[in-house]
């Protein structure tokens, strides 16, 4: 038998911009489009690897910052790396930092260096620069690097998004260099790097270029669910995705909302990561092929139905609406455990589901039946926010 490769990405069907095929890695094969659960601090939270992967994900996300931070990433180096420290034997995707850059942006000091932080944990003084993150994802035992960033919100004046893309291609050319120099990792790993340049079309295709001149494995879309609504999100989707090379895939990053997905891959997106799934469980919301519901709610009370009777996961097929529902406003842990798995269970059918649309030819009339009893059954409904 041949040796699996290091990365290689296939395209089996296309259905308008959207297609679906496999990205293989040596640590197994990634189906897309793909959705990543996130695993913060090497744990999705609620879950065990084996329910992560019994829901149907081919790879999880791990956080750099955090991991950094605690338990670090010398020491998760001295235990094996990150597939051996928390017992996921697939593909592991890190981010490289750069959003915690944005989201912690009072404890920050940015510069043509990097960024130097207080961490919010102890306030200690650190730095992350291009070539740290990607020592900390080499060091981790990441199979996907991402290239070390710069995002500012897209309310900024167009000279400050200017000005944070152009610096997040500096920092793209440093980050793959500091890859490639990294010997066996680089040899086994793969690296993508992150379009910036806010709702702007001038910036995001100057921001194509100038990545695909240095040359990536894969493409990610950085900057946006940021707060600037799903329409416009869309719209710069529209003009982003072409920009990046058809051969190879395009990552989303931090969507979305199940709709927000249907509509990313509509538009030829491979690669999605969202926190919503397992935050939602453990705050009471469940995901349901007739919109978002709050198990919270006293009409859940004596409901003996799933919490999805059009799912098929092992938590709609053994407890109830009621049960949970007394789980979350008794404090038991296993109220968000079960809403999580159920949770997860739900994106990945989703997934699943787009891939067979998708290669049957039928993605518009799968996606407008979603959307239409989705999105028409959640109005009026106490959604929380995305990602």
């Amino acid at each position: 038998m041949s040796e699996r490769p290091r990365f290689s990405f296939s395209i089996s069907a296309t259905d308008g911009a959207a297609r679906t095929g496999t990205l293989s890695m040596k640590r197994g094969d990634i189906r897309t489009p793909a959705f990543m659960p996130v695993g913060t601090a090497a744990t999705v939270k609620a879950m065990k690897p084996a329910d992560v992967r019994a829901s149907g994900a081919d790879i999880i996300l791990g956080n750099t910052y955090h991991l950094m931070l605690r338990p670090g990433a010398e020491r998760v180096a001295r235990l094996g790396g990150l597939h051996r420290f928390m017992g996921w034997d697939r593909p592991i995707l890190t981010d490289s930092g750069g959003y915690q850059v944005m989201s912690l942006s009072e404890l920050t000091k940015r510069s043509e260096e990097g960024v130097a932080f207080a961490s919010h944990l102890d306030g200690t003084r650190h730095l992350i620069s291009p070539e740290r993150s990607t020592e900390i994802q080499r060091l981790l035992g990441s199979d996907i690097v991402m290239a070390f960033d710069e995002l500012v919100p897209t309310s900024s004046t167009r000279d400050v998004q200017a000005a944070a893309m152009e610096r997040s291609m500096r920092w793209a050319k440093r980050s793959r260099d500091a890859f490639l120099g990294g010997g066996a990792h680089a040899e086994a790993a793969a690296q993508f790097g992150i379009q910036q340049g806010a709702l702007d079309e001038e910036l995001r295709r100057t921001s194509a270029e100038k990545l695909i001149e240095i040359g990536f494995d894969g493409y990610a879309v950085g900057g946006l669910a940021v707060g600037e609504g799903q329409a416009e999100m869309f719209r710069v989707l529209d003009f982003a995705a072409p920009m990046l090379p058809a051969e190879r895939p395009r990552y989303l990053m931090g969507v979305g909302k199940p709709d927000d997905i249907v509509g990313a891959v509509e538009r030829g997106v491979d690669m999605f990561d969202c926190v919503l799934p397992t935050r939602s469980g453990r705050t009471g919301q469940a995901f349901t092929a007739d919109g978002p519901i709050n198990l919270k709610n006293a009409r859940f009370a004596e409901d003996q139905e799933p919490l999805d009777p059009a799912c098929g996961c092992p938590v709609c097929g053994a407890w109830s609406r009621a049960y949970i529902h007394h789980l979350i406003k008794a404090g038991e842990m296993l109220g968000a455990m079960l809403m999580t798995e159920h949770n997860l269970n739900f994106y990945q059918q989703l997934m699943a589901g787009l891939r067979a649309a998708i290669a049957e030819g039928r993605l518009s009339a799968f996606a407008d039946a979603f959307r239409a009893r989705y999105g028409g059954a959640r109005k009026g409904t106490d959604e929380q926010p995305g990602c």
